[in-house]
């Protein structure tokens, strides 16, 4: 910090102070864990002659949310050495990742993906790479999709958001959202449904799929103006009550009556 401020070191970019402290910060961190691997430290007289002995180090890039850094890994006379902060064939640490998710999240295609870190971090980053990570969440979704529900569900809700979407084309769709209440009263997400064709179909099947999970029965649905819901719960689970939903209910009933009068016509519905 001292030769920061004396010489003008700069935080970010390449071989900058963020940089350098990182690559001491990872090398500090390695070099203990080789200690507590072998049982001594180095130079160290105790583990002359003992079994296995460090080994020099080899050199190694990683990716960080800082940029590449340069590190050198110690090594082992074994080979026995797993080094769990910076592993075997690991080049990117996890900050990189998030931040690639999150700039794919916001629209950015795999492109400008690459050449924001490029030009931010100077970090070169394959397409391939980007495409990889990025993957990661559609795992991840997968299997948050498929999980187990709660057997018994007081309410649901279903509704629709308007969102941004980048397929080919950009567009605005509609994604279904179905929201239960738990037996201990926690809000929890069901399942999330974007809206045109196959979107519409997988809202009508939406019953079918959460018994798949698990739910044996759902006491009240809450929906608005989605034609063919009722009939596929009401087929699923007869005694379910499909009830319209309020908030949609008084945004509705403000369409007969004029702007000015919307908080009297609210106050009038509320006891209703």
């Amino acid at each position: 910090m001292s030769r920061a401020q004396a010489e003008g070191l700069q935080l970010t970019g390449e071989g900058q102070l963020l940089q350098q402290l990182t690559k001491r910060l990872l090398e500090s961190a390695l070099e203990d864990e080789i200690t507590d691997h072998l049982g001594y430290d180095k130079h160290d007289p105790a583990g002359k002659n003992g079994g296995n002995s460090r080994h020099g180090t080899r050199g190694k890039t990683v990716l960080t949310d800082v940029g590449p850094v340069d590190i050198a890994v110690p090594r082992d006379h074994e080979g026995s050495f797993e080094p769990k902060i910076v592993k075997k064939r690991q080049k990117r640490l996890s900050g990189v990742d998030e931040m690639v998710i999150s700039l794919a999240a916001k629209g950015l295609t795999t492109g400008e993906v690459r050449a924001h870190l490029s030009e931010v971090y100077g970090a070169d980053v394959s397409r391939q790479t980007i495409s990889t990570i990025t993957d990661k969440v559609l795992e991840g979704m997968a299997e948050w999709q498929n999980r187990p529900l709660d057997a018994v569900h007081p309410v649901v809700f279903i509704d629709a958001m308007h969102v941004t979407i980048r397929d080919g084309a950009v567009a605005n769709r509609p994604i279904y959202v179905a929201l239960a209440v738990t037996t201990e009263g926690r809000r929890d997400i069901l399942g999330l449904w974007a809206g045109d064709g196959c979107g519409r179909q997988a809202l009508d099947t939406y019953p079918d799929r959460d018994q798949d999970r698990g739910v044996n029965d759902v006491l009240m649905l809450v929906c608005d103006g989605l034609k063919g819901l009722p009939d596929a719960v009401e087929t699923v689970r007869p005694q379910t009550i499909v009830q319209t939903c309020v908030v949609h209910l008084l945004r509705n009933s403000f369409r007969y009556a004029a702007r000015q009068d919307w908080d009297k016509v609210a106050e009038v519905l509320k006891p209703v």
